[in-house]
């Protein structure tokens, strides 16, 4: 795989895998590491490539689950629960949707998820598309400017706590989502 980075597609495979991520499960993080180890210049530049296909890709399974709500939503609904039900659970999505893309794009929680649930649920596309950039961005570029920070020495670090990091920059998310609304409602 390290040959790939150095080759003239290396850019294209990259934003292929994470196009394709956004959609089906593939473990993307590991080549992310690989690309920005093997070339520290571009980690930035591989971060931007990670975090637009794979918007791409979120906007891509969102349509998809728009799209097969009528043909096969409907039967997986009635398969697993009930429509009244799933009304109820979209409805919650709805309220807590800026919550559930920023966190799924940002942890370990399958982002895949989300971008079909929210293409069933049918949630505003705008607002779905900020929130999957501020979450994959986030993610994506914290990997590479630690990597082109600290080289080598972070990809042993980041593959021991990398589930321990996304719970603390999460925490970290949340309080501050949490001060900002806190201080909306003060000044209200």
């Amino acid at each position: 795989m390290s040959r790939q980075v150095h080759s003239k597609y290396a850019d294209f495979t990259l934003g292929l895998l994470f196009f394709i991520e956004a959609i089906f499960f593939i473990p993307v993080d590991p080549i992310l590491i690989l690309y920005c180890l093997e070339q520290r210049k571009k980690a930035i530049w591989y971060a931007t490539i990670a975090t637009i296909t794979s918007t791409v890709g979120g906007i891509t399974a969102y349509y998809i689950g728009n799209i097969l709500w009528d043909t096969l939503g409907i039967k997986i609904i009635h398969a697993l629960s009930s429509i009244e039900t799933f009304e109820q659970v979209c409805q919650q999505y709805k309220i807590y949707e800026y919550w559930a893309v920023l966190l799924a794009g940002f942890t370990p929680f399958p982002y895949k998820i989300v971008t079909l649930t929210a293409g069933f649920c049918r949630l505003p596309i705008v607002p779905f598309i900020i929130c999957s950039v501020i979450g994959r961005g986030l993610r994506f570029f914290l990997v590479a400017i630690l990597i082109k920070i600290y080289g080598d020495k972070i990809k042993v670090f980041i593959d021991k706590y990398f589930n321990q990091l996304v719970i603390v920059f999460t925490l970290i998310i949340i309080f501050s989502f949490y001060l900002i609304n806190f201080q909306q409602i003060k000044t209200l």
